[in-house]
């Protein structure tokens, strides 16, 4: 299913929505340009590492590093060579912001901005810009602690805005429950009630992550379901005590 629009109009301008998605669009693009970086390995060699895969290593959130417990140690990634190579880190705790500005290609991008444009759009005019920026980045903070609880040991970069943008799923279920979504299914553009949408979405995810539960990183097809229910909870938990009313 994929959302199309909805029939709920706003009343200002959604500045901080069009400029999150800016700043995710522009920032994917830098990922795709980073040139090729040439990193040492633990034998004193150096390897060539396609930039967007060391800026994911570097920016992402990797939750084995929260407890200095990764296999290979907080700097050293296994990139196929033939020792481990030794990649550029920023602290932890940094990487759990900057990871939620990046994405693992056209897809993930564009699915994840769709869904915070046709849903961001209306929290956003309900919440106000301020306190709508800092739900969301909340939500992103409370869906990578998730799936960190739900696999302290992961070496795999977590990197994407789903998890920020559940919980914007999640405020516009409570503050919106009577609007109706205009969704794709199959090829027939059909008129569901948010509520059927959302709840439809967040039921995924939770089958997602209880299909991914023990894998390796707690991802299920390169997935982290825990992230967005983290990030759903969040929303629901928090959204009400952000409201404005209106």
């Amino acid at each position: 299913m994929i959302p199309l629009r909805d029939n709920v109009p706003t009343r200002n301008r959604p500045v901080m929505t069009v400029a999150l998605i800016a700043v995710n669009v522009l920032v994917f693009v830098f990922q795709l340009m980073a040139p090729v970086q040439h990193l040492p390995t633990t034998n004193q060699r150096v390897y060539s590492v396609e930039g967007k895969s060391a800026i994911d290593y570097e920016f992402g959130f990797v939750p084995c590093e929260l407890v200095s417990g990764c296999p290979l140690g907080t700097d050293r990634v296994d990139f196929g060579a033939r020792a481990d190579v030794i990649v550029h880190h920023v602290p932890v705790l940094v990487t759990l912001l900057t990871s939620m500005f990046l994405h693992g290609g056209w897809a993930h991008l564009g699915f994840n901005m769709l869904f915070l444009w046709i849903f961001g759009n209306n929290v956003e005019d309900r919440l106000g810009r301020a306190r709508f920026t800092a739900f969301y980045l909340l939500g992103g903070l409370s869906a990578s602690l998730l799936q960190w609880l739900f696999d302290r040991s992961s070496d795999v970069p977590t990197i994407g805005a789903s998890g920020a943008i559940a919980a914007v799923l999640a405020g516009y279920l409570l503050l919106y429950p009577r609007a109706v979504v205009i969704t794709l299914v199959g090829w027939i553009p059909l008129p569901l009630p948010a509520v059927l949408f959302l709840v439809i979405w967040i039921g995924l995810q939770v089958v997602g992550a209880a299909t991914g539960f023990g894998q390796v990183g707690g991802h299920s097809g390169g997935v982290a379901y825990f992230a967005h229910v983290g990030g759903f909870l969040f929303g629901l938990a928090a959204v009400r005590s952000l409201d404005r009313g209106g």
